[in-house]
């Protein structure tokens, strides 16, 4: 249980009740003990791959696997690494959530999400679980595959910001405009190293499928987390989901100290809408009300609950979707689903003209609907990076279902108010509950045969820190480079996700066509980049196909929190520039060196860098605690952990040598249904 401190906030509590090591200072590296795990499949593969080769016979955190990414089958790959997925999961002791089942933040609200608890995932977007007044943190896979095995999950004490939601939301307003309102105020970085709580009046009137909305989308403002109170809502919601035995309530103390604070007024917002390319790009829908648009896309982990779809369907109840667009929706679960099928909307939305998708992320990463070239597409989603949908050149601007629906029946971009009358939507006191794809794992697991197919190849090996470095800057960048522009997503890409040698091929691939050829000719070397390098996706593969190109290091003015610690797990260097402005004197070509790297990483003293092109010389920096320099120095956290754990090679030592620790099951909570 939490206990009690006076005038401590919710984050604060939470990580008091799970701190295992460090001190509860910002900035301050502290260990956290992890209750529950999320996995999903563009980055599970690597995540069990690299659990297996620890040698621990179960899963020690309670973990679910979910199939919600690459659900696309346009050839094997895909679903060989389902059933590779399937089969691990099965032996090593998770739930196993089938394809279609379930965008994993949605299905996992539905089942597994417990109010106090904390939960690391291998998406972004986990912190969606805040919703529940979970402390939700997004990390890499290698980091998720230590939690499963029991290993504290270490990230830097964040500051806390009080987000004080007040008035109520006018007609035609929602959540998703609420935190595009955050985006315009704080941009995609102003949330580095701090944990939104969301507190305030208004919170009586927000059900969790919209906060929902706004939590998933904190981790765009670059946050660890953010996370709502455990109240009537919360517990409303889980009496719905036949869990009410899960609630207790949770909440910041009355005279809570936060290390900083915003107010959104709801009454004062209108609807909102994020240009290309960027998710802060925000501005009034009033003021591009008439944009033409090629596509409309509602869905995705952000905006695909009960909620949202049904508003959709009753804005577009007796109308038909413009001839001059065509209009996709994706559920964000099969409950979901089943539960709009037994209302009318399902044949509305169906007589309107929209494309049903499968329950899955789908076009939000670029498996399918992918975008006319340079035609604008309009969709409820999280992130509008460059590239992202699938289409090079593409135009995606994000928004709420209210906004989508009224530009579908349009043709351009619309400002909902103009509909007239907005609708209400009621929520079910009681949703159908469905859990019949939640596989448990296998009761035998000894029996379980591991299917690999010939898309899944070894991680290349990630060697010791070398006492000196010598290369070429293969290319330079600028700030907010994002892990879609280092290595996209979509149909071609995410189906080589396990397979190294062949995802490599497209690093960099919408920046520069020419980066892996000559990567390859230069045999590796450096690339150079400005603030909030590596911002968005969780997917370590932006760390692992750089490291097979053999990049050595990073130079950065600074880095997206998951992507600076994802290269550290693959043993590159995020070194920071101490002054800034010699990031411009930098160009392509330079030969650059840093001669005592390793001595400089040893002893803690400066790190040198020396251009031998231009004969000049620069002091750089990082930002890593103690235990990621000796990660550094073995040669990445696999190397490390076993190091840790006293073992030797997978071949010569499968078994952790502290005792084989007893692993709990998580299974769905199963109700009646009606």
């Amino acid at each position: 249980m939490i206990g009690v401190i006076v005038g401590e906030n919710l984050t604060r509590k939470i990580i008091r009740a799970h701190l295992v090591e460090g001190e509860m200072v910002a900035g301050r590296e502290i260990g956290l003990r992890i209750d529950q795990c999320l996995l999903q499949d563009a980055t599970g593969t690597m995540v069990w791959q690299q659990f297996h080769s620890f040698g621990i016979p179960r899963v020690v955190v309670p973990t679910v696997q979910y199939v919600d990414h690459n659900i696309l089958q346009t050839g094997p790959e895909n679903a060989d690494d389902h059933l590779f997925l399937q089969s691990m999961c099965a032996k090593y002791g998770a739930v196993f959530s089938r394809p279609g089942n379930g965008i994993s933040h949605f299905a996992h609200l539905e089942r597994f999400d417990v109010p106090g608890r904390t939960m690391l995932g291998s998406d972004s977007h986990t912190c969606t679980a805040g919703a529940l007044a979970m402390l939700a943190i997004g990390a890499g896979g290698a980091e998720v595959a230590a939690a499963m095995a029991g290993e504290p999950f270490y990230v830097k004490m964040p500051q806390v910001v009080r987000v004080n939601l007040v008035g109520e939301l006018p007609p035609w307003v929602s959540a998703k405009d609420v935190i595009l309102e955050l985006l315009r105020r704080r941009t995609v970085k102003g949330g580095v190293g701090k944990v939104f709580e969301y507190v305030g009046p208004a919170l009586a009137e927000l059900t969790v499928w919209e906060r929902a909305t706004i939590g998933n989308m904190t981790q765009e403002l670059g946050a660890t987390s953010g996370i709502f109170p455990s109240d009537a809502m919360t517990r409303r919601f889980l009496r719905s989901q036949m869990r009410e035995k899960d609630w207790v309530p949770l909440g910041p103390d009355a005279d809570a100290d936060y290390d900083g604070e915003s107010t959104v007024d709801l009454s004062e917002l209108e609807p909102l809408i994020a240009r290309p390319h960027s998710p802060d790009n925000v501005v009034p829908v009033r003021e591009v009300d008439g944009t033409p648009v090629t596509q409309v896309a509602v869905g995705s982990s952000v905006n695909s609950s009960y909620r949202d779809l049904m508003i959709v369907a009753k804005i577009l109840k007796g109308k038909h979707v413009a001839p001059n667009l065509h209009m996709t929706l994706s559920p964000g679960s099969r409950q979901i689903l089943i539960n709009i099928a037994q209302t009318d909307a399902l044949l509305d939305l169906t007589m309107a003209g929209v494309r049903a998708l499968e329950v899955a992320c789908g076009p939000c990463i670029g498996m399918g609907a992918a975008p006319p070239t340079g035609g604008n597409s309009v969709r409820t989603f999280n992130r509008n990076f460059p590239g992202r949908s699938g289409t090079r050149q593409d135009a995606v601007w994000l928004c709420s279902p209210e906004v989508a629906a009224a530009t579908a029946l349009h043709g351009a971009i619309t400002d909902p108010r103009r509909l007239g009358d907005a609708p209400t939507i009621e929520e079910p006191e009681e949703y159908f509950l469905y859990t019949e794809d939640f596989l448990p794992p296998a009761e035998d697991p000894d029996r379980v045969e591991i299917y690999v197919g010939p898309n899944i190849k070894p991680a290349p090996p990630v060697p010791p820190l070398p006492r000196s470095m010598r290369g070429e800057v293969l290319l330079t960048l600028g700030d907010n480079v994002s892990t879609d522009d280092i290595l996209p997503g979509g149909a071609e890409v995410l189906p080589l996700r396990s397979n190294i040698p062949a995802i490599s091929e497209y690093t960099f691939a919408y920046v520069d066509e020419t980066f892996v050829a000559r990567a390859k000719a230069r045999k590796g070397g450096f690339i150079v980049a400005g603030e909030n390098y590596g911002q968005g996706s969780s997917r370590e593969h932006a760390a692992i196909a750089p490291l097979f190109l053999g990049i050595k290091a990073v130079l950065a003015a600074s880095y997206a929190r998951i992507h600076e610690s994802n290269l550290v797990n693959f043993g590159i260097p995020p070194l920071r520039f101490e002054n800034l402005k010699d990031r411009d004197t930098i160009r392509w070509g330079d030969r650059l060196e840093i001669p005592h790297i390793r001595g400089a990483f040893e002893s803690g003293g400066p790190i040198a860098v020396k251009n031998l092109t231009r004969r000049r010389s620069y002091r750089m920096t990082h930002a890593l605690s103690r235990r990621q320099i000796d990660m550094l120095l073995a040669g990445g956290l696999t190397r490390y952990l076993r190091g840790k754990w006293g073992l030797k090679t997978p071949a010569e030592d499968g078994r952790r040598k502290p005792g084989k620790p007893r692993a709990r099951s998580a299974r769905p909570t199963r109700g009646r249904r009606r």
